[in-house]
């Protein structure tokens, strides 16, 4: 090699020099360690973290000098998370932190995305496998691996135990996990072992090369708030205490999007915001399933911040793209608009509006029993949906907590209507209260036992949910006899009396 040639070479590597680039908390601890846990916010530097991790195991002081490495896992929640994020496949210099971005040309790694594979000059090996399929880890051999948002994983204890079994190549087979933190039994089990190194930092700590529209929106939007305290500041939450959701039941019953079995009836369901501005609710929008065996599938959230030509075209996008029966809607404070607006995107539209007479919590603690009982599934991970759950408590209080719980509230709505069974007729409705209390059966017609009379708003047809825990389909008439005490809460939002009799 000439002089000229050592001087490029120099000139070359000096600016892939990590050690002069990185922050402290980014660079490989000392000590003997098994696990390398990195737990850090969105932003920190994880990917090139890991990457840079990868790249001082598998290359030498030359591009032929072997390194400390031959055999590498890279494991993703994805084979397209493996391809775009940890190797950067189709990104130049600047425009990533992968695998192909951080190596100088003289030992950049070949990628044969064919194969799920990356060859360096020295023949060094890295195997491409995706959490969906643990089975893909069993059998092979490693002396490293590189494992990225383990917590996200649907599977992610198989994924964890099998790659476990293949790394027992080498002296000192180790493994580096780049994640953003979540409560899983998992993630504890790992920080707790003592061959763990535990690495945290925060979104902020990388601000000085993050995007200002990033700074100024995501930061500044969720900075202080529970999922920001999550995905920003990498604290390992806990469950809010009285919630009615626990992340444990939800983690135990989660599938992957492979397993997801055959689906008999969809639905997507819509919790439409009442304003349009910057400071307007999100729309929730899930879309959930029910199978054969009985038990649901949430198997998409589109919530967001959306107009209202937005959020009807983004729910009739997923009513077609999930195949889907019926589109179902909260109608309290938008009425007769919220279907209008749907089917002025899709008038085929199948649709059904739902009222919410009785509170939130009320319409929740159902739904919950159904997660207790692991009837329910999560069909991957939903951060956002996930974060509500855990923290809404039958108190749950808009105002203190800053936001509405509009992916909650689509969510009940779509599990209501594919696991909650109706609630009797008028005529079995009273059979059913007089058999309480040994009493002869009470005659429905009789204007002592549904003492009121409403009728529905405009646009105020489709299912009715009672203070009682009766449930009514509303007549295209409109009219509802009830008793006083379910009317008073209906009169509020709409409703007019159209007759009454002696109060009951």
């Amino acid at each position: 090699m000439s002089i000229a040639d050592i001087a490029r070479h120099f000139v070359e590597t000096s600016k892939f020099d990590w050690r002069h680039i990185a922050r402290p908390n980014q660079l490989e601890p000392v000590g003997d360690w098994a696990n390398w846990l990195i737990l850090a916010g969105r932003g920190f530097g994880k990917t090139r973290t890991g990457a840079e991790w990868v790249r001082s195991m598998m290359c030498g002081t030359t591009p032929l000098a072997a390194g400390r490495c031959r055999h590498i896992a890279l494991v993703a929640e994805t084979a397209a998370d493996a391809r775009d994020v940890m190797v950067g496949d189709g990104k130049g210099p600047g425009e990533g932190s992968g695998l192909l971005q951080v190596h100088p040309k003289s030992f950049m790694p070949t990628y044969e995305s064919s194969k799920d594979r990356l060859t360096w000059p020295n023949g060094a090996i890295a195997m491409i496998y995706n959490a969906t399929d643990p089975d893909q880890l069993r059998g092979p051999e490693h002396d490293g691996a590189w494992v990225d948002e383990l917590a996200k994983f649907a599977l992610a204890q198989e994924v964890w135990d099998q790659l476990q079994f293949g790394l027992r190549l080498g002296t000192q087979p180790r493994a580096l996990i780049t994640t953003t933190p979540k409560p899983t039994k998992l993630l504890k089990t790992i920080i707790a072992d003592p061959r763990t190194h535990v690495t945290r930092g925060r979104t902020a700590d990388n601000v000085a090369n993050l995007a200002p529209t990033f700074v100024a929106s995501i930061m500044a939007r969720y900075s202080g708030t529970r999922l920001g305290r999550q995905e920003l500041d990498a604290e390992l939450l806990e469950d809010t205490p009285g919630a009615l959701w626990k992340l444990s039941d939800i983690e135990a019953a989660r599938i992957a999007p492979t397993a997801l079995p055959t689906i008999r009836r969809v639905v997507v369901a819509i919790d439409p915001a009442v304003s349009n501005n910057e400071n307007s609710d999100e729309t929730g929008i899930i879309v959930a399933g029910r199978a054969d065996d009985g038990h649901a599938y949430v198997i998409a959230d589109y919530s967001g911040k959306f107009s209202p030509d937005s959020w009807a075209r983004e729910a009739i996008k997923a009513y077609h793209r999930h195949h889907a029966d019926r589109v179902i809607a909260e109608v309290n404070n938008g009425g007769a608009l919220v279907e209008a607006t749907v089917r002025m995107v899709d008038p085929n539209v199948s649709y059904k509006a739902v009222h919410a007479s009785r509170g939130k919590a009320v319409r929740a603690e159902p739904i919950a029993a159904l997660y207790e009982q692991r009837r329910v599934h999560h069909v991957g991970t939903f951060p956002m949906l996930e974060d509500r759950m855990s923290a809404f408590t039958s108190d749950f209080d808009r105002g203190r907590a800053g936001y509405s719980p509009d992916h909650v509230d689509a969510l009940v709505w779509a599990l209501s209507e594919l696991m909650v069974q109706a609630e009797p007729g008028i005529i079995e409705y009273a059979r059913l209260e007089a058999e309480k209390t040994n009493a002869p059966p009470v005659n429905p017609n009789d204007p002592t036992t549904f003492a009121v009379t409403l009728k529905a708003p405009p646009g105020g047809a489709g299912t009715l949910h009672l203070m009682s825990g009766r449930q009514v389909l509303v007549p295209s008439d409109g009219l509802v006899a009830m008793t006083a005490e379910d009317s008073k809460p209906l009169l509020g939002i709409g409703w007019v009396e159209a007759s009454a009799g002696v109060a009951g």
